[in-house]
Formats: structure tokens, sequence, C-alpha cells
């Protein structure tokens, strides 16, 4: 209870609330539309979702500025790789939120000469690529940690003879060991698929991050038309990557860091 009541004092999480009953209300749509319901039905679905999206909009008034300072702080981080992917990702987010701010300008009729459409496109644009910087900062925190638990194995089964420690480290296997008649690629990636699985079940939040960034890949490509996913798609990932980051709020300890 202690949990949930931190997690609706904020306004973050308001938002995140009201981004997975958007998407809810987007594959509810598609499901209606899909087993033949009422027009109206799905027009009020409809509605419903756009009044949700509208009022995300609003919600993330001034995010722009967080965004910037989030880019500030990571400047500041020591690994190199990190550093790029982290500010660079921070800022298109703080671009995606500006051009956000426009469309909803536009759409609450503050600004009606707004091009909706062209602005909706460069805000999916920059969206899409702070998810392709999350998404490469995820797969280096993921070769770090493989390279950390391969080294680990390495040293356990070190004069065991065994050919488990050669392949992961690389090294030559023994042609005495189990599964020698085995090509030695295809042991090898198994190998790594093991160590990869070993690796995202010791870290919840590593994992966590590349779920929720892989499911929101599919909005912007689908929304820019580089692959039409259909609003089925978009609607359950879009919810499911709005269930984890509610998660991460309720569970800070779940949210990946820095």
């Amino acid at each position: 209870m202690d949990a949930w009541v931190r997690f609706s004092a904020q306004s973050q999480a308001r938002e995140r609330l009201c981004r997975a009953a958007q998407y809810a209300c987007s594959l509810l749509g598609h499901a209606l539309q899909k087993h033949g319901a009422s027009p109206e039905l799905q027009k009020q679905i409809r509605q419903l979702e756009g009044h949700l999206s509208l009022g995300r909009k609003l919600l993330r008034l001034g995010n722009s500025a967080d965004a910037l300072e989030s880019a500030k702080r990571a400047v500041h981080l020591s690994d190199v790789v990190l550093r790029f992917c982290i500010t660079v990702s921070h800022l298109n987010r703080a671009l995606y939120f500006a051009c956000d701010n426009v469309l909803w300008a536009g759409k609450s009729g503050l600004a009606p000469r707004v091009d909706q459409e062209k602005w909706a496109q460069r805000s999916f644009r920059y969206y899409l690529f702070s998810l392709i910087m999350n998404l490469s900062r995820d797969a280096y925190e993921i070769r770090l940690l493989m390279e950390q638990e391969s080294s680990a194995c390495s040293r356990r089964l070190k004069g065991s003879g065994g050919v488990l420690g050669g392949i992961e480290t690389g090294g030559p296997g023994s042609p005495g060991a189990p599964g020698g008649g085995l090509p030695q690629v295809a042991l090898k990636l198994r190998l790594r698929v093991l160590l990869l699985a070993r690796v995202l079940r010791g870290h919840p939040p590593l994992l966590l991050d590349v779920v929720r960034n892989a499911c929101d890949l599919f909005i912007p490509l689908d929304k820019l038309g580089l692959w039409r996913c259909g609003p089925g798609i978009v609607g359950l990932c879009g919810l499911v990557s709005s269930i984890l980051s509610i998660l991460t709020l309720i569970c800070p300890w779940l949210r990946l860091k820095p």
C-alpha cells in the first residue's frame, strides 16, 4: 500500500497510467473491429483513446527541460559508451517532447495552423532515435556482463580440462570433451545463448529495460511507416511497455541505472 501511495504521488505515474489506458483502448478497438462490434462502440473507444492521448500530452508539458537536465548529468559519466548513448538518448527525448508540446497546442486549438502530420512525424523520428540509443546502451551493458560472467566461469573451470571454459572465452575446445562431434560454431552459439539468459536472469533491471525498449520500438516503426505492425501489435506492445514502466515506478530497484 505504501508503494502504491508513493506511486500515485508522482506526476510521472499519472502519465504512465494514461499511457497504459490509451494502448489498452487501441488493443480493445482492434479486437472489437476484428470481431465485428457495432460501429458506435468502436467510435467511442477511438474517442476515448484520443482523449487519453491528448491528456498525456498535457501531462508531458515541461518534460523537455527534465530530459535536458538528465542529458547534462549523463555528460559526466566516466564510461565513454554509456556517456554517448545516454546523453544522445536524452537529447532526442527532449526534442521528442518539444514536438509533442507543439502537437498538443495544435490539437487543443491553441495553435490551429500547426501541421499536425508533419510534427507527429518529427516527434516519432526523435522517439525512434532515442529508443535506438537505449537499446544500444542495453546491448553494451549485456556485452560487459557477459564478458564478466565468462571470465568468472573460466576461472571456476580452470584446471578441470573441460571444453566449456575454452569455448566461452573464445579459446580452443578439447577434442575429447562431451559434444565434440557437434560443429564448434553451433556449440559456441548455444553457450553464448545460455550465457545471455544467465546474465539477464541475474539482472532484472536490465532485462526489464530491454523488453520495454523493444516493445516501444514497434510504435515509431509503425507510425513512420518503416514497418507496418497494425494497431493490434502496437496496442499490445504499448500496453506491455506501459505496465513495465509502472512497475519500475512502484519498485525503483527495477530501474536501470545510471
